[in-house]
């Protein structure tokens, strides 16, 4: 195009806008639909398996409560985020979450891999009172949920609706969520969602672990 054509179009605003967005749109397609396709590309490993009926419950009482908003669930590839925490974190981990909870938000500590650290009675104190185990902490507390019974038929419905959408829920799963759950409270399924969190999915289970990347300016 010559000097003036661009010229022609500097002076026509509407002209102008219109073709800024052409170009923006496809810049932007450019970039996004290579990540869409990716995404659709990422599968289940085999040690991967979606929530059980309890754990399932306690990761919406985990969102509800919005828990993601002081710790993520997402260890970058720095080495003193993986000494601290351990291997990174990769997308395969997260296949049936939706949604995620990656981020970089930390008030709390990242949880990520925090399945196992402390006991079910540590658990439950730091819920119903953080300064108990934590002096220094500025979490709530949850003492509510300890007094709220978990409803199975919505827990059922919550599968089938997940099964809709990928996860490979049998209907002997959704059947036996009612047993599972029977009698349990929210804070019982907030716990088993955090004792479960890292487990049997860690990426790389070797003595390297916990090493970071080769490159330790990775990306975040």
């Amino acid at each position: 195009m010559s000097y003036r054509h661009f010229e022609a179009i500097e002076k026509h605003a509407g002209l102008l806008g219109i073709l800024t967005a052409v170009m923006v749109s496809i810049g932007g397609l450019a970039e996004i639909t290579p990540l869409f396709m990716e995404a659709h590309a990422v599968k289940a490993p085999a040690n991967v398996k979606p929530y059980d009926p309890l754990r399932l419950a306690g990761r919406d009482v985990y969102v509800r409560e919005g828990c993601y908003l002081c710790h993520s669930q997402m260890i970058r590839a720095l080495r003193a985020e993986t000494e601290r925490y351990g291997h990174y974190s990769v997308a395969e981990e997260s296949v049936y979450d939706r949604p995620f909870q990656w981020g970089s938000k930390r008030t709390g500590p990242d949880l990520a891999r925090v399945g196992g650290k402390y006991s079910d009675q540590w658990h439950l104190l730091h819920l119903m009172d953080p300064r108990q185990v934590v002096p220094q902490s500025n979490m709530p507390s949850y003492r509510w949920l300890a007094e709220k019974k978990l409803d199975s038929a919505d827990i059922q419905a919550r599968m089938r609706g997940l099964r809709k959408l990928g996860d490979p829920y049998t209907d002997a799963d959704i059947a036996g969520a009612p047993d599972a759950v029977n009698d349990k409270t929210e804070m019982d399924a907030l716990i088993a969602y955090l004792q479960g969190l890292g487990i049997k999915n860690e990426p790389v289970a070797s003595a390297q672990a916990n090493a970071a990347p080769a490159n330790d300016g990775g990306a975040p």
